[in-house]
């Protein structure tokens, strides 16, 4: 118990000092947490709960990818620079049963979830009972270290957008513009794999709610609109939802307007092409419409869960004007 105590307090102490000379002191891949915990829990029951929870596979995609990357240090390996990690869980069997969690902004951004229980069951009802949180908790994190790393980079000039749908919205350089009309914007990145893609546009209400069957009528929606902008190589070929993968759908809230978020796959009718995409119908009652905003990836030789996060971390960064 002495020794885990000791490993905590260095690791802040450790956050402490690097803070003074690094003031983006915490370090990292995106979606990747650090979890400090002995060999033998890890390769025991305690070990399979969180990557059956930590590390299941994302929704939306047909191929599957864990949420995060864990990476397992014990005590004595986990010193130095690895202190400095962005996400990190530590494990102790031993003490009473609690969850504990600490944002330290002297080595910001910096998760640390410690979770403490006397026997193997104490920490699996803790891991069950909190899974969510942390969840959530390093999702947000990984959203707003993306965008810091966009707006770092540098952004693209945002008035015309602003003028067109009443939104701000951060979209790096990277991006160019393939598409821009009176209602549609599409903005593409190409990258060494293919390429990720943010599309904007607006519908009336009654394009979501007709008959209170949104996803229908969003596959729909998305649908011709593929059709009318997003075509393939070849003669009469275009984007549509993949038939063979039914979506998931979420009621959701998106900066305090109600939202609709859809996340499947698409695919080129007539041509082998395909990928994953992520799409929000927000409500903008204001105008009595919709906003889509829509992010979808072809990448055929790449994983994809990071641009995805890239693209929700767009798609996130929209504000209404």
């Amino acid at each position: 118990m002495k020794q885990w105590v000791c490993f905590i307090f260095i690791l802040f102490i450790a956050c402490k000092s690097d803070r003074e000379t690094d003031e983006s002191a915490s370090a990292g891949n995106i979606n990747e947490i650090s979890i400090v915990i002995s060999d033998v829990l890890w390769n025991g029951e305690v070990g399979d709960s969180l990557r059956k929870r930590l590390a299941a596979p994302i929704d939306g995609l047909s191929q599957e990818e864990p949420i995060f990357t864990l990476t397992q240090y014990n005590g004595a390996a986990f010193e130095g620079d690895l202190t400095r990690r962005r996400n990190i869980i530590v494990i102790e069997n031993s003490g009473k049963k609690d969850f504990r969690y600490k944002q330290d902004s002297k080595c910001a951004p910096q998760n640390v979830f410690t979770i403490t229980g006397r026997t193997i069951d104490d920490l699996l009802e803790v891991i069950d009972m909190h899974s969510e949180e942390i969840i959530t908790t390093i999702k947000n994190t990984e959203i707003a270290e993306n965008q810091k790393r966009n707006e770092k980079a540098g952004l693209l000039d945002e008035k015309d957008i602003a003028s067109r749908y009443g939104i701000s919205i951060k979209v790096p350089k990277s991006y160019s513009l393939p598409v821009k009309g009176d209602k549609f914007v599409w903005f593409k990145k190409d990258i060494p794999s293919g390429n990720t893609n943010i599309l904007l546009y607006t519908v009336p209400d009654n394009v979501i709610e007709k008959n209170k069957d949104m996803l229908n009528n969003i596959i729909k929606m998305r649908d011709s609109v593929g059709s009318l902008y997003i075509h393939g190589t070849e003669a009469d070929t275009y984007m549509i939802t993949e038939e063979a993968y039914s979506p998931s759908f979420f009621m959701t809230g998106f900066n305090n307007k109600s939202a609709f978020e859809t996340r499947g796959n698409w695919e080129m009718k007539g041509d082998f092409m395909n990928g994953p995409f992520l799409n929000y119908a927000i409500r903008d009652d204001k105008h009595n419409c919709y906003l889509i905003v829509e992010g979808f990836i072809y990448s055929p030789s790449s994983p994809k869960r990071d641009l995805i996060m890239e693209l929700e971390s767009i798609i996130r960064s929209i504000k209404f004007l």
